[in-house]
């Protein structure tokens, strides 16, 4: 009997020492990495994949070498449970113990896609197409009006109420996502930056301005332009003068704008047609970005009524129609070679 219970406890230690050992080997193993090399390696966790799927991919691509132990180590400390979904960035030298962390905190590569300022609904959702890479595209097919119900917005046009912004999103999220995002940030942006304003400004609503900011947009990209042209706006509707934009005339024209803008373009009567009406377009001509819409809420004080492209992407300022002709003339009339009306990109 003593023999049997001798034999039995010498199995039992050896039983221990091999578990103790093989417990040793893992973590040995778990902090060892696999991966080497100059560069990081993207490597997606599928949204649904089970642990023992995951496991063989992670095999596949060379970042674990024993599935075994990878397995047993989630297990005990149960760890399969904590992977997220998405696409990761992994360093070289990476262990399989770190990228179970990795996993675990949700730490996923982010792509930046910009809504540029300027752009047009059409050229908005152009520009999302040359993101399909990255985006889950739900939207090519959508109408505006079924688009415009997607994001939850209650405007009747895109037009405007988008945020242009550079905007971090996650492989695989959807279009209709990232535009809700920016129809939240415009009006976010826009909430905000109305309570600030002076109740003076000859705006009825925020969507009014609005409508200034994309005209400001259009009218230049020279930062500190924007409170200056915003101010002649503002000055000629507190007297009851036409905006005279040709960005809304151009707007108006859609598909007919070929580059020039006629005499007769600008008497064809149209809801955008500024040098007709007497009021703001009813919508906005562009996305905007926040500082367009800093700009038509705090607009400069000044006595200026016109602007003229200078043709090196800034303009000449005028407070009287004869200053403006003056400047017309000599910026216009008398173009430079190398004349353009937009600062250089």
């Amino acid at each position: 009997m003593k023999k049997v219970v001798v034999s039995l406890l010498v199995l039992l230690g050896l039983g221990a020492y091999g578990g103790y050992y093989i417990w040793q080997d893992i973590h040995q193993v778990m902090a060892k990495a696999v991966f080497t090399g100059d560069a990081n390696k993207t490597f997606m966790v599928k949204r649904g994949v089970g642990f023992n799927r995951l496991t063989t991919q992670l095999n596949d691509a060379k970042l674990i070498d024993n599935v075994l132990y990878f397995k047993l180590y989630a297990k005990y400390y149960k760890l399969g449970r904590t992977i997220q979904a998405g696409e990761y960035s992994i360093k070289p030298d990476t262990s399989p113990k770190q990228l179970l962390s990795l996993f675990a905190s949700g730490d996923v590569v982010r792509h930046k896609v910009a809504l540029i300022e300027g752009s047009n609904a059409l050229e908005i959702r152009a520009q999302l197409l040359k993101h399909g890479d990255v985006l889950n595209l739900k939207s090519t097919k959508m109408s505006e009006a079924e688009l415009l119900k997607a994001i939850g917005a209650t405007e009747k046009k895109l037009e405007g109420i988008l945020l242009a912004e550079t905007y971090q999103v996650e492989r695989g999220s959807t279009d209709i996502a990232l535009l809700k995002r920016a129809y939240q940030s415009m009006k976010k942006t826009l909430a905000t930056q109305w309570q600030k304003r002076d109740k003076k400004l000859p705006y009825k609503t925020p969507y009014e301005a609005l409508i200034m900011a994309s005209i400001v947009e259009k009218e230049t990209g020279v930062a500190d332009e924007r409170p200056i042209i915003a101010g002649v706006f503002v000055n000629r509707m507190r007297i009851g003068m036409r905006l005279q934009t040709d960005p809304t005339v151009i707007y108006g024209m859609g598909e007919r704008y070929k580059g020039n803008i006629t005499r007769a373009d600008l008497r064809r009567p149209s809801a955008y047609n500024t040098y007709v009406i007497k009021r703001l377009p009813p919508s906005p001509i562009a996305t905007v970005g926040p500082e367009a819409i800093i700009a038509a809420l705090n607009p400069e004080k000044t006595k200026y009524l016109y602007f003229v492209a200078k043709g090196n992407g800034s303009h000449y300022f005028s407070k009287n129609l004869r200053e403006h002709n003056n400047a017309v003339r000599r910026y216009q009339l008398k173009r430079k070679k190398g004349y353009r009306s937009a600062p250089k990109s």
